[in-house]
């Protein structure tokens, strides 16, 4: 088995190439890949094939809006070996991955996700080094709700980006007390909105650049470096607290994690993200080991 590690500013995933869908993703197997001491070590896994095989396998009951049976495939696994329906990270790691192995040749395709149909435009492909915009879809709110940290309520917007977000703006958060905030644990929120879990941001609000601060808590993985979905519903819960209409207004806006930092475009509810990508590593799992889980 090859497979692939890389990272969207440190967001970091394995990449597994099963073109003919033969691998038995359980969950055993994806919580092992991805344990940082008995595995590889990774935020989650990218299985690499076409949407029609992954059909004709029985992975899809049946092919996302406006993905066709050609198109490929991101089939994404939380590390706690859940299935997730989006992540923007990946969708840049993931064709940047098809790029740079030679599997696609375009620069601007789609790629399919439960979520529903993503098309990027690759700007760099390297060995390495990549650089990826993502169509992300639709932005739409899910009205005001409240993450709870610590016993201190912050209050933010739900936002459903193909999957479900709380982003929380703090007016009076600053980047350094933002770092100090304790994240080891899952914020609490409130299941009667959330009832599959939701990933969570707590931010800074927007400063003279238009650069905000994020940290994540993603459900079935914890804090990690980055979040592609959570930029994006954090970029709109910024301009929101601006008075930004997601249903009309057009703004540009970049979201700082400690990974790095991505370009978020909103527009008439829709919105695109770029951002880097690498190629970390490439090998050979043990056959053993894999088949021993």
């Amino acid at each position: 088995m090859e497979f692939t590690k890389g990272h969207g500013t440190e967001n970091d995933f394995v990449v597994l190439p099963d073109l003919d869908v033969r691998l038995d993703l359980s969950v055993r197997r994806i919580t092992a890949l991805c344990d940082r001491q008995r595995g590889l070590g990774a935020d989650g896994v990218l299985r690499v094939a076409k949407a029609g095989a992954l059909r004709a396998a029985g992975v899809l009951d049946a092919l996302p809006d406006g993905v066709a049976a050609a198109d490929w495939f991101m089939d994404y696994r939380n590390a706690d070996g859940s299935i997730a329906e989006m992540c923007g990270n990946g969708v840049r790691v993931f064709a940047h991955y098809l790029a740079a192995t030679g599997l696609e040749s375009r620069a601007e395709y789609v790629v399919g996700s439960r979520a529903g149909a993503r098309p990027v435009t690759v700007h760099a492909a390297g060995p390495a080094h990549g650089e990826v915009t993502v169509g992300m879809g639709a932005v739409r709110s899910l009205g005001a709700s409240t993450a709870t940290i610590g016993g201190w309520g912050y209050p933010g917007i739900g936002i459903d980006v193909g999957n479900p977000h709380l982003a929380c703006v703090d007016p009076e958060l600053s980047a350094e007390a933002l770092a100090k905030l304790d994240l080891t644990v899952s914020p609490g929120y409130d299941p009667d909105l959330f009832p599959l879990g939701v990933n969570i941001e707590i931010l800074t609000p927007l400063d003279g650049d238009r650069v905000a601060d994020m940290r994540v808590y993603e459900r079935g993985v914890g804090e990690t470096r980055s979040c592609g979905t959570g930029t994006v519903a954090a970029a709109a819960a910024a301009l929101s607290a601006e008075g930004f209409d997601l249903a009309s207004d057009s703004g540009e806006v970049r979201i700082r994690v400690p990974g790095g930092e991505v370009g978020v475009g909103l527009a008439a509810g829709q919105a695109r993200l770029r951002g880097p990508s690498v190629l970390v590593a490439t090998g050979r799992l043990a056959e053993q080991w894999w088949t021993g889980l």
